[in-house]
């Protein structure tokens, strides 16, 4: 039965808490541009939800000379290869991302979008392995691409597909893919349980092919040698025997990591780098869980050893592994390579937050040779990067395109650097490109928002320039790791950093080169947080808001807050339909969907019915008063 509104009659309840915290970053606005960044790399026909209006449809016969067809995946980075190493790698990041930090992404209103851009990867990885020991491993060649500077729906280059076989062995790239399509499927499981069957059948097949044909995938596909050399598969055939034994349970894959811990390298390897090309760490971590979890049994001797090679690389990062550490640069940052070394501080800081987390559930500490440290330094370390990615660098830059109000603009990006095919319908040459776009002193007319630029060199100098491709090149693999990173660090103790993005003054600055030992320690800069409760109840309606002021903080001159109100079903029957009216509302919402009708809101897909006593909730952010929510009508 349809109920008309009534207006609320309010009774309060006031509790008061103040609580010091530091300044935060908008996360969620980092987690909704990094998976934009995925949508702006998509090759093949788009679908009608593309919201990165700026592309068209490309790469629609890739595959067809082979007689295959292969049409679909990402581009790699600022070029229109399609690499299948770090393209699975980024699929299995997304999806492991989406694995522990769903819930966050949930509350977020992004989990569709993740789960889409995931979709992408693997619907494609499906078509690569048109045969049980048969995987396309790339489509494209990137010293051709190279010589060309074009719009992805322009493409002149060779679209040459290159395959993987028993005969062309590449157990690397096959067993990224293996572990890219399990993590996959657990990260569909609840959503689509037969597209994760799927996925699992492919995935169990890869794997199998992987470990019986060995071999280096460059040595199969030499044209991928000069732009990502693997430096061993051992690694690759742990990783997906893990994510295997993650997705299904069964005991065969655990057996394999522990009979192969010492041949393979697992529990050998003591490394300072997790990344598309080196998984040693990620294989630690997770396996280290399994043992914390109380599940190794029989294999318990092995796994210690995988753990004790976890905890050297958490050690390194975090600066307390007697001397041997990963470096960092003056301000803070992790500092691995010169070529776009910023998707490798982004995978570190994506899997200390990740063992953080398992740590803190087995009520485990890390114990370093220098000292023990607790979970949470290690999430602090990782929340460094997050930050100093974002705006609180040296230069004050945020190195995601398109967050914050100070970012790179001369990406290295062929899309983003030549006008959109909606906006310059003639077709714009192989050479033209270079003389007309590549080589213009303004900046690029697209933005290619949430891809995360190589970075700064290793004394934190950052050249803004689209021939600096060390630096200025976005990458797959560099973004992927940021959507479960920042999907944490969002639901950090339920707080939202929500607001404007930090500007320039907001951002803590660098005097000198001493405080770089203290670049991932809290920022100085704090505020006064406020918890301030207050209950609802409306005459004749069995709903009852209970609304929160959870954040608080000052932009210039404007104070800002942070709203949570939870919707709790009080009577003894589910409710459907329910239809919020929202007045004086100034800022952004999260956790509702706009109707058609003025200051009217619905619940979102997800949740269908209210059952009796339970409770979901919703969050804005604005200045001023709050806003005044009522019940309009349910069923």
């Amino acid at each position: 039965m349809m109920m008309n509104s009534r207006r609320i009659v309010t009774t309060f309840i006031l509790v008061l808490t103040i609580i010091d915290t530091s300044f935060g970053f908008d996360y969620r606005q980092a987690v909704e541009k990094s998976l934009l960044f995925f949508e702006a790399q998509r090759s093949g026909k788009l679908p009608e939800t593309q919201r990165v209006k700026w592309r068209g449809d490309s790469g629609l016969h890739d595959g067809y000379q082979q007689n295959v067809n292969l049409v679909g995946g990402y581009y790699d980075a600022g070029d229109h290869v399609k690499f299948g190493l770090p393209m699975a790698y980024s699929v299995t990041m997304l999806s492991w991302g989406a694995i522990e930090y769903g819930k966050s992404m949930m509350e977020l209103n992004q989990m569709g979008h993740a789960l889409n851009a995931i979709k992408w990867g693997a619907d494609y990885f499906i078509k690569v392995h048109s045969q049980p020991n048969v995987l396309w491993g790339q489509v494209g060649d990137g010293d051709s691409d190279h010589y060309c500077w074009e719009r992805a729906e322009d493409m002149t280059t060779p679209r040459t597909a290159y395959k993987l076989d028993i005969e062309h062995p590449g157990s690397d790239l096959a067993g990224e893919t293996a572990a890219a399509m399990a993590a996959a499927a657990i990260a569909f499981r609840p959503y689509n349980s037969s597209y994760s069957d799927l996925l699992l059948v492919h995935a169990k097949q890869i794997f199998w092919f992987a470990d019986r044909f060995r071999g280096l995938f460059t040595d199969s596909i030499p044209s991928a040698k000069g732009f990502y050399t693997s430096s061993g598969y051992s690694d690759e055939l742990l990783w997906a025997a893990t994510w295997l034994y993650r997705a299904t349970k069964d005991d065969s894959y655990l057996k394999y990591v522990v009979d192969n811990a010492a041949s393979l390298g697992g529990t050998g390897w003591a490394v300072k780098e997790f990344s598309w090309d080196n998984k040693y760490a990620g294989v630690q971590i997770l396996l280290s869980k399994v043992l914390m979890d109380g599940d190794a049994g029989a294999y318990t001797a092995t796994l210690k050893q995988y753990q004790a090679k976890a905890d050297y690389f958490a050690c390194a990062c975090h600066q307390k592994n007697a001397g041997y550490n990963a470096p960092l640069t003056p301000g803070g940052l992790l500092y691995l390579h010169e070529w776009n070394n910023m998707q490798y501080a982004s995978s570190a800081a994506f899997l200390l937050a990740v063992y953080s987390d398992y740590l803190s559930a087995a009520k485990s500490v890390l114990k370093c040779p220098d000292a023990n440290v607790q979970p949470q330094e290690l999430l602090v370390f990782a929340k460094s990067q997050a930050d100093y990615i974002l705006g609180k660098n040296p230069k004050s830059m945020s190195y995601m395109v398109g967050y914050g109000q100070n970012y790179p603009i001369h990406v290295h990006h062929r899309g983003a650097s030549i006008a959109s095919i909606s906006v310059l319908h003639s077709v714009v040459g192989c050479v033209q490109g270079f003389d007309a776009w590549y080589r213009r002193p303004e900046a690029n007319p697209n933005i290619v928002h949430g891809g995360l630029v190589g970075g700064p060199d290793k004394n934190d100098n950052f050249e803004d320039d689209r021939s600096n491709y060390e630096q200025t090149e976005p990458t797959l693999s560099g973004t992927a790791p940021l959507v479960g990173l920042f999907s944490k660090l969002h639901s950090i103790n339920s707080h939202y950093a929500a607001g404007p993005a930090p500007t320039k003054d907001q951002t803590s600055s660098y005097s000198n080169a001493k405080d770089t030992a203290k670049a991932y320690e809290k920022p100085d800069r704090t505020e006064r947080k406020l918890t301030y409760a207050v209950a609802f109840f409306s005459v004749g309606s069995p709903v009852e808001f209970f609304h929160t002021i959870t954040n608080s903080w000052t932009v210039g001159r404007i104070a800002y807050y942070r709203h949570k109100v939870i919707i709790k079903n009080k009577s003894e029957k589910p409710i459907t339909d329910l239809k919020l009216e929202i007045e004086n509302l100034s800022g952004a919402l999260w956790g509702l969907s706009p109707t058609h009708n003025k200051n009217i809101y619905e619940l979102p897909e997800w949740v269908k019915v209210i059952k009796p006593g339970s409770e979901c909730s919703f969050v804005y952010v604005q200045g001023g008063p709050q806003a005044k929510v009522s019940v309009q009508s349910y069923h």
